[in-house]
């Protein structure tokens, strides 16, 4: 990581700046697109990008095989998977 040598209160600044700036541009771009209708094929194309997101926490992030191995909470390690999901 290349911020390893900075001071944790220039961390800290940091995070703030970011948050910080995740409400002014993220809203607009909800605005302009919350009557946008869904086609069928977008919904598709995202139930799959979940299947692929599911895929890969299962198989290979650290923390959730880790997790699953260790007899961990499975309800916890896996509550950030989405609700629906689809493999093709």
């Amino acid at each position: 990581d290349d911020k390893n040598d900075w001071h944790p209160a220039r961390h800290t600044a940091f995070a703030k700046d970011c948050l910080a700036a995740v409400v002014p541009a993220y809203v607009p771009i909800l605005q302009k697109h919350r009557h946008d209708e869904v086609t069928e094929e977008q919904k598709r194309w995202q139930q799959l990008r979940r299947g692929r997101y599911v895929e890969f926490n299962l198989v290979y992030d650290r923390g959730t095989t880790f997790g699953l191995k260790t007899n961990g909470r499975t309800e916890s390690i896996l509550m950030s998977l989405p609700e629906t999901a689809r493999w093709e």
